[in-house]
């Protein structure tokens, strides 16, 4: 097992555990994806994997280069999962501008899933990076 693919901190761990089957390995395909791209985006560095609002979130503490990425099953609609960005970004605007036709979007917050569909890696790649090093493209140019 891999470093990127063991969940260091037991809460985390503890949350991942409590998520239904099907969800779990969603959840954890896209845990895989923000990590993978992360070690591969230039700028980005290591990501330190927490809990915020109950839900998986991972951030570039070190770097300081992106923003917040969150994942969690919605509870509300039975077989529904999202990736959350900040709210007060720009990102998922962003991203509905690039990818209208690819993801369904929930406001200017998240990307939702469905379990039984399969998960376009490419493109949400495309969408994890530009979170990632979010703050690296607000910095002023010199």
């Amino acid at each position: 097992m891999t470093k990127r693919n063991k969940i260091e901190n037991p809460a985390v761990a503890a949350v991942f555990d409590r998520y239904p089957q099907a969800l779990r390995g969603k959840l954890l395909l896209l845990r895989r994806l923000i990590l993978d791209v992360a070690a591969q985006t230039p700028g980005v560095g290591e990501l330190e994997e927490t809990l915020k609002w109950g839900q998986p979130a991972y951030l570039t503490t070190k770097s300081k280069s992106g923003s917040l990425v969150r994942i969690d099953q919605i509870k509300s609609q039975r077989g529904k999962y999202a990736m959350y960005f900040h709210c007060q970004t720009t990102l998922v605007d962003s991203f509905r501008a690039m990818y209208r036709d690819e993801f369904e979007f929930d406001g200017n917050r998240s990307i939702v899933f469905d379990v039984d569909d399969e998960l376009p890696e490419t493109e949400l790649s495309c969408c994890i990076a530009l979170a990632l090093t979010y703050q690296l493209r607000k910095k002023p140019v010199h």
